[in-house]
């Protein structure tokens, strides 16, 4: 009886050992794996960052992780040493490593995303505030109507009214520049720890635009710039004119 006892206690026992150390190795499995490929260190974006982001402004959008070597690319930067005075490139998005490429010059901005200008256009710029873009959805190559409005003078036979009309059509973007964005200086949290600002994943600050008109367009588009409001639609050359309502005016929002 007792050796029957004795038998149960060490197979429980033994057991009990057995799952401590399959639960152990089960832990470390990873890390040795890790271990294993070289871990690198590397800089990984952690927020959504708009393109032309100083470097200076950059440390909150952040943060420094370990990867196995063989995942990180090879111009992947581990540090923002060296690179002051530089901006974003382009918009960078969560969970990408930050590569040297996408830091540029400012002046080199505008440059990288520009397209050519086709023959007997000129080019023009004005900027507008992101609700009046499309979010900011808009990007170099795009294709875009331009809404004028005025708050008076527009139609001949009712000077005093207020009119907006989709003035031109299908405009072909060559460049999108957005301004740079101040980050809020990081608010200690509960436990003394500093804490990045919060992200409101509002497009926020001005974007010029760089369009190819010809010199009548340009003309009345310096003049909105001046004298009235501009806002802009994403119409894709394939986006079908209806040819209504031409100018909108108050009567004809009901209809």
């Amino acid at each position: 009886m007792k050796s029957r006892l004795l038998a149960g206690i060490a197979a429980l026992v033994l057991a009990v050992v057995g799952a401590i150390l399959v639960v152990s190795y089960a832990q470390g499995a990873d890390a040795r794996a890790v271990q294993g490929l070289e871990p690198v260190p590397v800089l990984v974006i952690k927020k959504a960052v708009p393109a032309g982001t100083p470097v200076a402004a950059l440390t909150p959008y952040l943060a420094s992780e370990e990867l196995p070597g063989r995942a990180v690319t090879t111009s992947a930067l581990k540090n923002l040493d060296g690179l002051a005075g530089k901006v974003t490139a382009v918009d960078l998005l969560p969970g990408e490593q930050l590569v040297a490429e996408r830091l540029i010059e400012p002046e080199a901005l505008k440059t990288s995303g520009s397209v050519d200008v086709p023959k007997g256009l000129q080019e023009v710029s004005f900027q507008l505030e992101p609700q009046r873009v499309v979010g900011g959805r808009i990007a170099a190559g795009d294709h875009i109507g331009v809404f004028i409005s005025l708050k008076s003078g527009g139609i001949e036979t009712k000077p005093e009214k207020e009119a907006t009309q989709l003035t031109i059509h299908k405009v072909l973007v060559t460049a999108v520049q957005r301004a740079p964005v101040a980050t809020p200086p990081a608010q200690p949290s509960a436990d003394g720890a500093t804490a990045p600002p919060e992200d409101t994943s509002l497009p926020t600050g001005l974007l010029m635009l760089t369009v190819a008109v010809n010199d009548v367009d340009a003309t009345k588009i310096v003049y909105a710039s001046e004298y009235a409001s501009i806002w802009l639609s994403k119409e894709p050359l394939n986006a079908t004119d209806s040819g209504r309502p031409g100018i909108m005016t108050k009567p004809e929002v009901y209809k």
